[in-house]
């Protein structure tokens, strides 16, 4: 538990933290959507999001970066011809591959069960970020959806995005993992800027101890400040919707997770929203 990584509690205060990254308006927000661990929850946040987001009139384009195990098609009853693998190899363009998802949303799906995608090369990223520019529409928000660890696309799509959610929830593995892939990308890539959000909470005082031992650790250890984005209430609807190939957003869109999902949704619309730039490689450049 983090309680064992923290030791001793210290109050989270501004003293001592290291200054702010700058930080810029940028008309497309990229955000990564991450977890340190699997199981938490993230590619249905990244999806639901993606449609509330929609719904408020935003052009979304949601990217499915667990290249090698990808599931955001199936869990919408998707079944794409061609996917981010025939981007990649040449074979399809970025515009051929993107297919459209509910409530507007265009997807860009990723493929399942080749080795080869696990780790992408630098001639691939290159490739994607290059199809990426040519897009003649950009979206108002590119959400990417990673996969879970600390692996090397893990941390590529964390770097190319402006902004990153890293969804825990009250475990105490999913604690450990989150602090674990943070404390990664903020000493090996330099990546300053973290919002948390908790997922299949039961009330909102369990959301928020689990962000403050999280930002306690972080503070203490890191001398680096987090963000808390928010919480998801544990929704015994998610499953049927899951086993329906729906989106919760669709089908129970008063739903306790839903309602805090889009309170989410509209922090991340709220005009001047800072984002990172800290002179990596990003999407939409």
């Amino acid at each position: 538990m983090l309680r064992q990584i923290t030791g001793q509690k210290k109050p989270v205060t501004d003293a001592g933290r290291k200054e702010k990254p700058p930080v810029h308006r940028h008309k497309n927000c990229v955000i990564s959507i991450t977890s340190g661990k699997g199981g938490v929850g993230k590619t249905n946040i990244a999806a639901n999001l993606a449609y509330l987001l929609a719904g408020m009139k935003k052009k979304i384009l949601l990217l499915d970066a667990d290249c090698g195990l990808a599931n955001i098609d199936l869990i919408l009853g998707l079944t794409p011809k061609y996917n981010l693998y025939h981007v990649l190899k040449g074979e399809k363009t970025l515009r051929e591959a993107i297919i459209n998802g509910p409530g507007g949303i265009k997807i860009l799906p990723a493929s399942s069960g080749i080795q080869e995608m696990s780790s992408l090369s630098m001639t691939q990223k290159l490739a994607l970020q290059d199809e990426l520019n040519t897009l003649q529409i950009r979206p108002d928000f590119t959400l990417i959806d990673t996969g879970a660890g600390i692996s090397e696309n893990v941390m590529y799509f964390n770097m190319v995005a402006r902004e990153t959610i890293v969804v825990v929830t009250p475990e105490p593995t999913s604690l450990t993992d989150a602090y674990a892939l943070i404390k990664v990308l903020y000493q090996r890539h330099a990546k300053k800027r973290f919002s948390l959000l908790v997922n299949m909470v039961k009330t909102e005082s369990e959301a928020k101890e689990v962000f403050i031992r999280i930002a306690q650790a972080t503070n203490h250890f890191l001398n680096l400040a987090i963000e808390h984005l928010g919480y998801v209430f544990y929704d015994e609807h998610l499953l049927k919707a899951v086993k329906q190939q729906k989106l919760l957003a669709e089908l129970h869109p008063d739903s306790p997770a839903i309602k805090c999902l889009r309170e989410v949704a509209n922090k991340l619309c709220q005009e001047g929203r800072e984002q990172e730039d800290n002179g990596n490689i990003t999407f939409f450049n």
